[in-house]
């Protein structure tokens, strides 16, 4: 019993020294891949002899050696790094190398891949040592690495050959984070051709030897993705499978290849990048890069010269040497940096390029005018008529006189007269009757002349404006009153106290009751006591009640008025006038009156009351029109008592900028008028119900409404010719 429990206690210490050491490669492994972790934080491209070239990644951490793969059609190189990421700012840059077009970053999860761009297929090695991986393309380097994963090779390879057939299988669009448009074109193959290119506004897709399915072949409507990008039209044509974005705005876009799909990114522009571009981009050659020590200028000029296709022509006095580092820029920047640091300039005519230091190229042209000068008054003179066919001979010729206070007309020269375009030799005459400026002159200074004649004397545009004035009013007066009277009768002979109230009928000889009942009795009128006059001045309606006792009469009268009505008044002038030229039209009356001078005396005067428009019109180039605008429309309102009489003005002065054929409300005034009045008699008027009696009530409200619109209409100069 003792010896197997020896034996298994060996045996289980012989299973712990072996998952123990399990344990520890599990741990080295971990923390071997662990090392490959790190962030992309720099990339560097370099030229080296024999054409060939060298893309440097530096990473923050030590590099495990990439997966690398290579496609022959499209020529690419592919380097996928596990467990790092890119913070670089750009993911694409143009290579100016002979065999190299573009390097493009793409980071997806925990792996960065680059993807580098050959024109043809190039041997190429991949070095890493610490935390930066070379890759040298070109030379007589033969595929990777021996460190390189084949394996990857081989699988690229195995799956190339599964998409032998190439097509075009799914196209689908979609909005990112940031609003980009995203298009993304799934392949059949891999390895198919793509060549991308802008056309004006247009991103234009062609994937050549590729079939398109019936399906895909359309055009989508995107616009609701709110991108850049607004259709998307997809069609075959012998082979050729063509897709055009349709984008609209400042926008960047960038293209790029994963596995078989195929994807565009079309980002809008902020402001501040598009002020970015301008100034980025104000130079716009092919961009370049440059890293030389202490190389000669002239060398610097003459790659330049050969990356341009230019012909190059340098002075003899183009010396020196420079020491530059130039990546990723335009050529002509790059041509504009060398030549400020050295002192020299360029001239460029055609296709050839001619360097010189500043100064050399400032003599030589300032010898060669004074050679044209001495040309100049040695040339023979001659005479010429320029005939003005729409401008004022004398105004356009007002533009070339220094001498302002010359004469005008016909009869002699004008000395110093156009001295600014023509020659000391020069004089010019101004014929009125036949707009015609006589020059004198040499053939050059002539010729000069009349090109510039061409450019001014030119027909001038014309605009139409049209205003319309609107006043609309209206009108509401509503009005109730009440009369009523009441007299009785006294009989002296019996001691009768009588009483009476006034109306016009209660008076004698039209009362009703005088000598009633033949008892002889008489008629007490006192037109004060307990009568009511609040009825309407001129009513619409009446009702009047009477009651009739044997010895009192009553009457009641009730009256009603109510006015509704409105008003609209339409003026609508019209005028048509050049471009820059004031137009003014109007139409009305004139007022006289009487007034009486200092002195005393009488005197007649006069107001006006008139529609008016008057308006300044420029067209600016994108054929809208900007206006300084006066419009008017004055009325009279009755005069009393034959004194100054009293206009009603309605105007306004103001600029606008209108589209052609646009209307629009220059403004508009809104007035509004609520009056509510209630006579009464005191006391009496207050009391619910029976204050009716003792009241009258007028309730009235005017409005008064007045716009006034324009619109200008930009004469087509075709109309003119019928």
């Amino acid at each position: 019993m003792k010896h197997f429990r020896v034996a298994g206690m060996k045996r289980y210490i012989a299973l712990t020294r072996k998952m123990v050491a399990l344990a520890m490669l599990s741990l080295v492994l971990v923390l071997s891949n662990g090392a490959a972790a790190g962030t992309l934080d720099d990339i560097k491209f370099a030229a080296l002899p024999g054409d060939k070239f060298e893309i440097q990644m530096m990473f923050s951490e030590s590099v495990a050696e990439p997966k690398v793969y290579s496609i022959d059609n499209p020529a690419r190189v592919v380097l996928d790094f596990e467990g790092a990421q890119s913070t670089l700012t750009e993911k694409k840059y143009a290579l100016p190398f002979e065999n190299a077009q573009s390097v493009v970053i793409l980071t997806a999860g925990d792996r960065t891949r680059v993807i580098v761009n050959l024109k043809q297929a190039a041997p190429y090695a991949v070095q890493v040592a610490g935390n930066v991986a070379s890759l040298n393309v070109g030379g007589g380097a033969a595929g990777v690495t021996a460190s390189a994963d084949r394996g990857s090779l081989e699988r690229a390879a195995t799956g190339a050959s599964r998409s032998a057939s190439s097509g075009v299988t799914d196209i689908d669009f979609k909005r990112g984070e940031k609003g980009e448009g995203m298009l993304t074109v799934t392949l059949a193959n891999p390895k198919t051709e793509v060549d991308i290119a802008q056309q004006g506004k247009n991103i234009v897709l062609k994937f050549f030897r590729t079939s398109l399915p019936e399906y895909l072949n359309r055009k989508l409507d995107v616009l609701d993705f709110a991108t850049p990008v607004s259709v998307i039209d997809s069609v075959s044509n012998d082979g050729t499978t063509t897709i055009t974005l349709s984008a609209a705005g400042e926008y960047d876009y960038l293209a790029y290849q994963a596995d078989d799909q195929y994807v565009v990114s079309v980002k809008p522009l902020t402001r501040a990048e598009q002020e970015e571009r301008q100034n980025k981009f104000a130079f716009v050659g092919k961009k370049l890069s440059l890293n030389f020590q202490d190389i000669e200028v002239r060398s610097v000029l003459q790659l330049i010269a050969d990356f341009t296709d230019l012909n190059l022509v340098a002075s003899d006095t183009v010396t020196g040497n420079i020491t530059l580092r130039l990546e990723n820029v335009p050529w002509d920047q790059a041509l504009a940096i060398v030549l400020k640091a050295k002192g020299l300039d360029k001239r460029q005519e055609g296709n050839v390029l001619m360097v010189a230091p500043a100064v050399e190229i400032a003599e030589r042209e300032r010898l060669q005018v004074e050679a044209n000068k001495q040309l100049i008054e040695l040339a023979p003179l001659v005479t010429e008529f320029v005939r003005i066919r729409y401008a004022d001979a004398s105004k356009l010729f007002q533009l070339f006189d220094k001498d302002t206070n010359r004469g005008s007309g016909s009869s002699g020269a004008n000395k110093g007269a156009t001295s600014s375009i023509l020659s000391e030799r020069g004089t010019a005459i101004v014929d009125q009757r036949t707009n015609t400026i006589i020059l004198t002159d040499v053939e050059e200074k002539i010729a000069e002349f009349r090109r510039l004649v061409r450019e001014i004397d030119i027909p001038i545009r014309q605009v139409e404006i049209e205003a319309r004035i609107v006043i609309a009013n209206t009108e509401f007066r509503k009005e109730m009153g009440v009369r009523w009277g009441a007299q009785g009768l006294r009989n002296p002979g019996n001691g009768q106290f009588g009483f009476g109230g006034s109306l016009e009928n209660f008076s004698s000889p039209n009362n009703p009751i005088e000598n009633f009942g033949g008892s002889g009795g008489t008629i007490l009128v006192n037109e004060d006591a307990l009568a009511v006059d609040l009825g309407v001045a001129n009513p619409t309606g009446r009702f009047a009640l009477e009651l009739l006792t044997n010895n009192t009469f009553l009457d009641l009268e009730l009256s009603a008025a109510q006015n509704d009505g409105t008003a609209e008044v339409v003026s609508q002038p019209k005028v048509l006038t050049g471009d820059k030229q004031k137009a003014i039209i109007r139409a009305g009356t004139e007022i006289a009156y009487r007034s009486q001078t200092s002195s005393g005396a009488t005197d007649v005067e006069f107001k006006e009351a008139v529609l008016k428009l008057e308006v300044t019109p420029q067209i600016t180039p994108d054929n809208r029109v900007i206006m300084d605008l006066v419009v008017s429309k004055d009325s009279v309102q009755e005069v009393e008592g034959g004194g100054e009489p009293r206009i009603n003005i309605t105007d306004v002065t103001t600029q606008a900028l209108v589209g052609d054929g646009q209307t629009l409300v220059l403004g508009g005034i809104f007035e509004m008028e609520e009056e509510r009045i209630v006579a009464k008699v005191p006391l009496l008027g207050d009391i619910p119900l029976v204050g009716n009696l003792f009241r009258n009530k007028i309730d009235r409200r005017n409005k008064r409404e007045i716009l006034i619109f324009i619109t200008p209409r930009i004469v087509n100069d075709a109309l003119l010719d019928r």
